[in-house]
């Protein structure tokens, strides 16, 4: 049975139904969410065991600046809790979809009814390539532009999300890996810098290997991180000292990584409330096909951290 994933994108969509020529590496206007495309993806071919991420089949019911009103009836009475995922760097739209599938279903895979989800992506344009020679002028920086350039239309994503995030007192969780956390970091910002309001819609937010300044969360408000508290109850944080790419992005960006040794002073419980959050060091966790890019990777692909995140 094909795995369902709602989705939003800012990406410029010349053939909705195309998820693999039909979604660019272009961001739509920045100033004009309302051109975001919104809509429902499906999935074959997951198999947790091999990791195999499956394919997207169908695409279904797009719309432009909300969900249609099918997928949002869909989203509101679906009775199960909500994952929202952000993707990271060297991602396609169909990448995109792929992965939150897969985060779906090896979190349904413990058979608890709560880790049962409706899955919702934002897949921002990433050109979804491997980085490549000169440094400077890589993919890497192409892709970083486009995360950091997405906070707007992610903030807007969140807005029309709200509303069902908070319905039915379901629990909400959202997951970002990799340079999704950038987009996040924007998004967050431009939240409070367009006067909206602190607003819990998430139970707990997930930054996995995060690819942004290891002091974040130090920023004069609302910069970087400070002001993500406001927005989810719980904060956990993955981090891991062997991830490759990271300390590849360390060097282009001349700082070290949040996803690295976690923030800056995270022992300081008085910056780091131990009721809010949680550290995770996944320094360790080898159980899985661990190579260069793969050590980036540890948050769905390590059955020992997957097992640590659905206890969160």
């Amino acid at each position: 049975m094909p795995t369902t994933v709602y989705f939003a994108t800012n990406r410029q969509v010349t053939n909705p139904a195309d998820p693999i020529n039909g979604y660019l590496p272009a961001l739509v206007p920045p100033l004009n969410p309302d051109q975001m495309t919104y809509g429902t993806a499906f999935v074959d071919g997951i198999d947790i065991a091999t990791n195999a991420q499956g394919v997207v089949s169908q695409i279904a019911n797009t719309n432009k600046g909300s969900f249609p009103p099918q997928a949002l009836a869909d989203l509101s009475s679906s009775g199960r809790d909500m994952l929202v995922f952000i993707h990271g760097f060297d991602n396609t739209f169909s990448d995109a979809i792929t992965r939150a599938a897969f985060n779906r279903e090896w979190l349904a895979a413990s058979g608890q009814a709560a880790t049962d989800t409706t899955v919702i992506a934002f897949s921002w344009p990433s050109l979804g390539k491997l980085i490549t020679p000169p440094i400077l002028q890589s993919d890497y920086r192409s892709d970083q532009t486009m995360a950091r350039n997405s906070g707007i239309h992610l903030m807007s994503f969140l807005a029309v999300l709200g509303p069902t995030l908070r319905a039915n007192g379901r629990r909400s969780t959202l997951l970002a890996h990799s340079m999704g956390n950038l987009a996040l970091e924007s998004a967050v910002e431009n939240w409070f810098l367009h006067g909206n309001a602190a607003d819990k819609m998430f139970n707990v937010t997930l930054l996995a290997a995060a690819d942004c300044r290891y002091d974040s969360f130090d920023l004069p408000p609302p910069g970087g991180f400070s002001r993500l508290p406001d927005l989810s109850e719980r904060i956990s944080i993955y981090y891991s000292q062997v991830d490759d790419v990271l300390k590849l992005s360390m060097v282009v960006n001349f700082a070290k990584r949040l996803g690295q040794d976690g923030p800056h002073n995270m022992a300081d419980t008085t910056a780091f409330p131990p009721n809010v959050y949680t550290m995770v060091d996944c320094s360790s966790y080898h159980d899985y096909d661990f190579n260069v890019l793969t050590s980036h990777q540890y948050y769905r692909m390590s059955p020992s951290v997957r097992t640590s995140s659905r206890r969160i």
